[in-house]
């Protein structure tokens, strides 16, 4: 599976800025069933997160909640941009299984290996 972090880019200055994405940080796991992915993306809830699959090309991206602060911040070490990762999944990823959840702001990903390419006993006659 590789991983590639994209960034969004002015494309002209007639264009309102788009905004700009960081990587979730992920860690990913190979199951004997298929592979699990863990993005941490803190201050993403279920409602800001798409999560989407073309091909072989996996997207997710994780919109935080914008609140206004109560002030100008003194000292500012979080970014408030938003999340943003591509993945080129491997062909023996069965998509049509891919499952996501999140809970306290780790995107799990569920990527189920092809029946085809899982190990598999042949009976001997």
């Amino acid at each position: 599976m590789k991983a590639t972090a994209q960034r969004e880019s002015h494309l002209s200055t007639n264009r309102p800025p788009r905004p700009e994405y960081g990587a979730p940080e992920v860690n990913i796991f190979e199951t004997k069933d298929g592979y699990v992915l863990e993005a941490e993306m803190p201050g993403v809830s279920k409602d800001g997160l798409e999560v989407t699959l073309e091909g072989t090309e996996l997207t997710i991206v994780g919109r935080r909640r914008s609140e206004p602060l109560p002030g100008e911040p003194l000292f500012r070490e979080c970014s408030p941009a938003d999340y943003r990762r591509v993945f080129e999944l491997d062909p023996a990823i069965d998509t049509a299984k891919v499952s996501a959840k999140v809970e306290q702001g780790i995107l799990t990903l569920t990527l189920p290996k092809s029946e085809r390419v899982k190990p598999r006993k042949i009976s001997v006659d």
